[in-house]
């Protein structure tokens, strides 16, 4: 009954959740970030630890990509079913990476790219610029079409909701991101040189 009527309420109010929900994430990522979470929650990482975290968070991002590429493809057939289970698959699969991330992030370090020509670098510079701002914008885009699709049925989100344009700008601009971040991934672990930062 808790379900139902927490189901109840973020069907009534859909932009109240995803505010709420946007809220929790940015704190979380800028907490990790700004060093507000305790050291103690994140467990202290090697450099191959790192680089392990950013091997299996470039196979998450690949899989959710692939994932909603499919989901897409799928709506535009009227495969509503195959859609949904694919973009929650690639929602679920974004928590893992969030995991992972703040992991790699709190427990480790960063890595900046190192031995690649002037024009490459700023190209690198420029993509990951571009993957961080629409992974921080987004966000409630994102949650807000997954609220929308898990509290309506398919009907009422045809009739009663923006799901279908709001869906469409998540997902090309989530696509556009997860693309970018593992395009960078390769430039930084497999085709140029990184010095490492450590936490």
């Amino acid at each position: 009954m808790a379900t139902a009527s927490v189901s109840g309420r973020m069907k009534e109010h859909p932009a109240a959740a995803t505010a709420i929900l946007s809220v929790v994430g940015y704190a979380l990522v800028i907490g990790t970030f700004a060093g507000l979470v305790p050291q103690r929650v994140f467990p202290d990482l090697s450099l191959q630890q790192v680089n392990l975290l950013s091997h299996a968070i470039a196979a998450v991002n690949t899989t959710a990509t692939i994932l909603l590429v499919l989901g897409w493809r799928w709506i535009r057939r009227g495969e509503v079913k195959k859609h949904a289970h694919a973009m929650a698959g690639s929602f679920g699969l974004i928590l893992v990476f969030l995991v992972l991330y703040l992991t790699k992030i709190g427990g480790g370090g960063t890595k900046e790219i190192v031995g690649a020509p002037q024009l490459v670098y700023y190209a690198y510079l420029a993509m990951l610029a571009i993957h961080i701002i629409l992974s921080i914008v987004a966000v409630p885009v994102v949650l807000y079409a997954l609220i929308l699709g898990i509290t309506h049925t398919p009907t009422e989100l045809r009739q009663e909701t923006p799901h279908k344009k709001v869906g469409r700008i998540a997902a090309g601009s989530w696509i556009l991101s997860l693309s970018l971040g593992v395009v960078t991934y390769v430039m930084l672990n497999w085709v140029y040189g990184y010095e490492f930062a450590a936490a």
